[in-house]
Parts: C-alpha cells; sequence; structure tokens
C-alpha cells in the first residue's frame, strides 16, 4: 500500500508550460527538477505530471506515440529518472500521466494495425470489418489505409481506441471481441510492460486518463473494473508500494477496481462547477450560489465508496478554466480553505496559488481549444518572460499573460498577505492536523443552500475539527451547540459561537477544534 498517499498534497505539472531550461520557449524536465525547492516550500509533497512521453502533439500529449519515450523538447529518458530521485531525495513523491485508452495515429502499434496483412497488432485497436460499419457512438478514422475496416477513436480523430474487449460483445459483430481474446489480452499485457518500464525507471505510480471508459459496451463498468483489479494484482505482486489515481469520477467503482483514489471530474453529474465556474458559483461573495446539490451528490459517492473518502477535489486541470476566471481575491482563499479541509489528496494546478489568470482570446495550442488559456508559462518575476524562458516572446510554447497587474511567484512571497501565502498556510494547518488530512471522515452539518454557510466535520484519531465557511458578502447564521477548544485557522473577521448559534461574518472562514 502507498502509505505516503495519506498526507498527499499533489502539485499538477503541466510541462510545457512549467520552467523552460534551454530556452526553446517549451518547458522540459531539467526545469522542473529546478523548481522542486518552491514545490515543497509551499507544502506540496507529490507531482502529477501530465504526458510527457513521445507524442504527435495534436492534444498536448495525450495522443502519445511511444510509451517508453520522454518526448525529446522534454529531455530525455535519464531526465526523467533523474526527476525520480531527486524528488525522492527531498521525501517528494511523482505520478506520470498514463493514457491507456488511445495512442497517436503515429504509433508503431497502429501503422502495424492499419496494414491489410494478419500481424500482432491487428486486433490492437478496436476495428471493424467493413470500412461501410462505423463503431456506433464513438466516431472513427476511415479511407486511411489499406486495411478494410473503420477505427474506433476516444477523443479527437487522431486518437484511435485501443482494444481491450466488449464486456458484451454484440454477436453480429463479430469485430466486437470479448475481453478474453488475443487481442484485448496483448493490449492489457502491452500496457503492464509499460508500467513495469516506468515503475523500475523510478516513478510512484500513475493518474490514469479516462480510466473508466477502456472496456465498451460496459454499461455499469463491470468490465472494467475487473480489468483494473487485473491490473492492481499484477501491481501488488512487483510494485506494491505503486499509487494510482483515477479519472472516472465514479468512486465506487474505480475504488473496487484496486486505485487508491478517484478523480473528481468537472463533467457529469458531480456538481464541482457549482461551486468554482458557473454563472453564480457557491465560492462568489455575490451570495447567489448554491453548494447543497454538490453536497448531496458527494455524501452519495461518499458512501457508495464505503466512506474511504479518497475523493480528491482538484483547484482545477488543463481541462477546465483557471479559478481566477470566476473568483477573485478573498472569494479564492475561502475556495482554498474548502479544498484544503475536505478528504482525499488535494490537487493544486501550477500556477492556481498564485492566482494566475485565464488567458483570453488565444488561438488554439496543439489542440487546446477554449482550455489553451489555462495553459499560459508559469509567472515566476518580473524577468523576461516572467521567468519561465529565455526564448524570444514569439517562440513561447503559449503566449504569457499579457496583463500588467499578472501575479507572479516572486510579488506573492514578497506579500505576507497573498493567496501564496494563505495556501501555504492552510497546507501547514492540513498537515498538522489528523482529521484534516486525506481518509479523515466527513459529516456536513450545513450544505451551503440558497447561499448559506457550508461547514463540516472532520474527525480522525479521536480528533475533531468543525469547518465553516461563509463565502458570501453577507453574514449568515447555522445552529449547532458548538464549544470549540482551540481555532486551527481563521480568515476574514472571527466566526463567532453563542446561543447554539454559528454566526459566520462576511467572507469569512474558520477551522476549530471541537
Amino acid at each position: 500500500m502507498a502509505a505516503w498517499l495519506d498526507k498527499a498534497i499533489f502539485y499538477e505539472i503541466y510541462p510545457q508550460s512549467f520552467q523552460d531550461t534551454n530556452g526553446d520557449g517549451i518547458g522540459d524536465i531539467p526545469g522542473i527538477v529546478q523548481r522542486l525547492p518552491y514545490i515543497q516550500e509551499l507544502g506540496c509533497n507529490a507531482i502529477w505530471l501530465n504526458p510527457c512521453f513521445a507524442s504527435a502533439f495534436g492534444d498536448a500529449g495525450y495522443d502519445v506515440s511511444d510509451y517508453y519515450q520522454v518526448a525529446p523538447r522534454y529531455g530525455t529518458n535519464e531526465d526523467l529518472k533523474h526527476l525520480f530521485e531527486e524528488a525522492h531525495r527531498r521525501g517528494m513523491h511523482v505520478l506520470l500521466d498514463l493514457v491507456p485508452g488511445h495512442t497517436s495515429t503515429a504509433h508503431k502499434w497502429f501503422q502495424e494495425s492499419m496494414k491489410a496483412e494478419k500481424n500482432p497488432y491487428t486486433d490492437r485497436y478496436v476495428w471493424t470489418d467493413s470500412i461501410w460499419e462505423e463503431p456506433e457512438g464513438m466516431g472513427s478514422l476511415r479511407g486511411i489505409s489499406d486495411r478494410d475496416g473503420s477505427c474506433a477513436v476516444n477523443f479527437f480523430s487522431h486518437q484511435p481506441a485501443l482494444n481491450y474487449g466488449f464486456y458484451r460483445p454484440d454477436p453480429s459483430k463479430k469485430w466486437q471481441q470479448p475481453m478474453d481474446a488475443p487481442g484485448p489480452r496483448a493490449t492489457l499485457a502491452a500496457m503492464k510492460d509499460v508500467m513495469r518500464f516506468w515503475l523500475t525507471l523510478g516513478c510512484d505510480g500513475f493518474r490514469v486518463d479516462m480510466a473508466g471508459s477502456l472496456v465498451k459496451n460496459d454499461e455499469d463498468s463491470r468490465g472494467t473494473i475487473r480489468l483494473w483489479q487485473n491490473v492492481r494484482d499484477f501491481l501488488d505482486r512487483e510494485f506494491p508500494h505503486a499509487a494510482m489515481v483515477s479519472e472516472w469520477g465514479e468512486p465506487d467503482k474505480s475504488l473496487q477496481g484496486g486505485f487508491h483514489m478517484d478523480f473528481l471530474l468537472h463533467f457529469g453529474p458531480s456538481h464541482y462547477n457549482d461551486l468554482f465556474r458557473c454563472e453564480e458559483p457557491y465560492f462568489s461573495s455575490r451570495g447567489r450560489g448554491d453548494a447543497s446539490a454538490f453536497v448531496k451528490k458527494y455524501v452519495e459517492n461518499y458512501e457508495k465508496a464505503a466512506r474511504k473518502g479518497m475523493i480528491c477535489i482538484p483547484s482545477g486541470n488543463h481541462d477546465m478554466d483557471r479559478l481566477a476566471r470566476s473568483l477573485s481575491g478573498a472569494e479564492r482563499k475561502i475556495a482554498f480553505a474548502f479544498l484544503l479541509s475536505m478528504p482525499g489528496a488535494p490537487f493544486i494546478y501550477y500556477g492556481d496559488e498564485i492566482g494566475m489568470n485565464y488567458v483570453e482570446n488565444l488561438v488554439s495550442v496543439e489542440g487546446g481549444y477554449g482550455r489553451t488559456g489555462s495553459r499560459s508559462p508559469m509567472q515566476w518575476d518580473n524577468g523576461a518572460n516572467a521567468g519561465f524562458s529565455s526564448a524570444p516572446p514569439e517562440k513561447l510554447y503559449i503566449p504569457l499573460d499579457a496583463s500588467k497587474n499578472r501575479p507572479t511567484v516572486s510579488a506573492q512571497m514578497a506579500d505576507k498577505t497573498s493567496l501564496y501565502h494563505e495556501v501555504r498556510r492552510l497546507i501547514a494547518i492540513r498537515q498538522e492536523n489528523a482529521a484534516l488530512q486525506n481518509k479523515g471522515d466527513i459529516a456536513f452539518v450545513s450544505d451551503g443552500k440558497d447561499a448559506a454557510p457550508l461547514a463540516y466535520i472532520r474527525s480522525a484519531q479521536g480528533e475533531q475539527v468543525l469547518v465553516v465557511l461563509n463565502p458570501s458578502g453577507r453574514e449568515a447564521t447555522i445552529a449547532g451547540a458548538y464549544m470549540p477548544k482551540k481555532t486551527l485557522y481563521s480568515f476574514g473577521e472571527e466566526i463567532s459561537f453563542a446561543n447554539e448559534t454559528v454566526t459566520a461574518p462576511p467572507c469569512s472562514a474558520g477551522f476549530f477544534r471541537l
């Protein structure tokens, strides 16, 4: 078991936008090594590194062309091994981003799979038997080779879907292979080999992209759960300390499949965006938001997952708008008080800790489209290119935020009232109190309905902490005969307790040991 996950606080790094050390305008792995002290000083002890493998870069690295090779623009395999070693030397851990559902059309597996002659890669992808038949509801590549058939795709049309079989194959469609057919078995074995390679080199596990989507015709996910249980058995035998975090959004299924944690998705039924990214976010001081649908769904998933609580809530990621696009100033600080007091490992997207902006009106870069504005270079200081790169500005992977008041690490470090220092303080408080850590229990006492305070009790090891959050610009109260023994954290005016009522001033937050 990866015991380090119990206190893990992740920092997500989009490698091409973090730190460039060779002046080509693209971030690289030596740049990440250079900035490890910063990540550690913030309080994060784990890294999720977005895809860094060789790629056609039609989808920013999520279209892998070689799972065994670091993309040359980021460095070498030895550079990545060095990152693992330096992270471990600091007591930190690194998860690589595994993309098992599809590859690039440039991958050698797909190049072989396109051939008309039968070969070991013929069934590595999901192909129909006829060019005139498309796989239903999946999209496809057609007419691209001498092979007769259409190849299913998972996302963009240049990302052919790898074949892990169909849980319920349609007997009338012979190309729908069962999970135990030779092709799907070979695909799973190949992905285990990829995992084995990087774990042997020193990585600590994987964040798995689209983990719930591998087996097709699998409405209740039984086949996909079984597949991941197979992977978990392999890891338990060979790499028992390997950590696995899923992009699934259904923790009852992912944890059953052997994942340690499930990543809360910003799409689907989670209501995550009710909090941060909608017309009236709950954490806006306008006080028109509502967190109750989020709380209801969270509790439902929490109970389904046997109250294990390993549901990870990110500040953001490379696929969604920056927090700063919808929240400002004190609102972001209270949002982080929430993010850093909930169960599961917190994930901080690079730059969110300094309030980096979503950069508006950018032309799409490498399949980013509307997401491109959340992927701009990290802003370290007021030097050339904000300290990101020595390249000419026009050579930068993505243009910098051109705002005159753009936040930088150096400026935020110098300002004791900054978001950076608030995040750092919240992380330290979390790590000092077992009840606030990843595996502590949670019980909601106020669900934030119609802008009411959001309040919950975290508990572990005989310790209880009451968290009260009122992002609204109006004073608000909740009922409760609480007698705090100690205030662990306070933001804004002090929250008070009297006459079996908790009174939260406008834009306030507090953690209280009971």
